[in-house]
């Protein structure tokens, strides 16, 4: 499965340029469903100044840092046009920017994805679910595999 974010004003296309987004959608992606698992209004902001927060530039009035929270759990963002600061703050999250033509249908765009997690062709697709399968197999605790022990109920075992 793969989250997928939608710049959109209208829950129907991609027709918002990322930076100016005033909403975005959020979908997880299996092959053959899509389920809508999120969507988050924002108010238009002024950027002020920069600052560092989490290796990104900006300030808490830089437009661009809640959307970058709110997608910060996806594989990649759908958008009318995203600017290059925004780009690269996206790819230091690892979530692909993809831009698409104004007005392109967000159903569209889901089963492109869910075709590509069944059968290839789109390269930003492969890398996510091999980032999504190497994470699942990642030594936890600090190289400490996870465990589980049956353990005694009464003391005359």
């Amino acid at each position: 499965m793969l989250r997928i974010a939608f710049a959109t004003s209208d829950r129907q296309t991609v027709n918002l340029h990322f930076g100016g987004a005033e909403a975005l959608m959020l979908y997880d992606v299996a092959p053959g469903q899509a389920d809508l698992v999120g969507f988050m209004e924002f108010p238009k902001a002024e950027q002020e100044g920069e600052t560092t927060r989490v290796g990104l530039t900006g300030t808490d009035k830089d437009k661009v840092i809640p959307k970058l929270d709110f997608v910060q759990e996806c594989a990649a963002v759908y958008a009318a046009s995203i600017g290059a600061s925004s780009i690269r703050r996206l790819m230091a999250l690892g979530v692909q920017p993809i831009i698409v033509d104004e007005g392109h249908d967000i159903i569209d765009l889901l089963n492109e994805v869910s075709l590509a997690i069944v059968h290839g062709g789109l390269p930003w697709v492969d890398k996510a679910k091999a980032r999504a399968e190497a994470a699942k197999t990642q030594p936890t605790l600090s190289g400490i595999e996870p465990a589980r022990h049956d353990l005694i109920t009464s003391i005359d075992d």
